[in-house]
């Protein structure tokens, strides 16, 4: 089985109300359109998990985010290949959100994360989120 390797951004920032919100995009091509997930994407040859991650955050999404701890690497089998989704804690650090791939976004709560119909890997990382 083809193996893939990520990296994912679980993207924290405050409402006015100093509440911490996390993004969540809406996949908006593919076999999984329409499903929930944490932007990011494939890490390229050369590119330390980091790295990538900046890349791919400002290629989908328009903005700079800084990388910080690391929260937990999914191993996950889809029908026709294996996932190896690096997540980590971010933090934008200049611009603003603009969805060039993504269908939609939204800042969430902790516990709105659970009430969205989420790709099965990413599941797993909300189930991390909300313990």
């Amino acid at each position: 089985m083809k193996s893939v390797k990520v990296v994912a951004a679980v993207i924290k920032s405050l409402d006015d109300q100093g509440n911490e919100m996390i993004l969540a995009t809406q996949r908006g091509y593919g076999e999984f359109e329409g499903l929930w997930e944490f932007p990011g994407g494939k890490i390229e040859a050369g590119e330390t998990p980091g790295v990538a991650l900046k890349r791919e955050i400002n290629e989908e999404l328009g903005v700079d985010v800084e990388v910080l701890d690391s929260i937990k690497t999914v191993e996950y089998d889809y029908s026709t290949f294996h996932l190896s989704m690096e997540c980590f804690w971010c933090k934008i650090i200049n611009g603003a959100v603009e969805l060039r791939e993504a269908k939609a976004a939204k800042w969430l709560t902790m516990d709105e994360l659970k009430r969205l119909n989420w790709l099965p890997a990413d599941v797993l990382v909300v189930e991390e989120l909300v313990k």
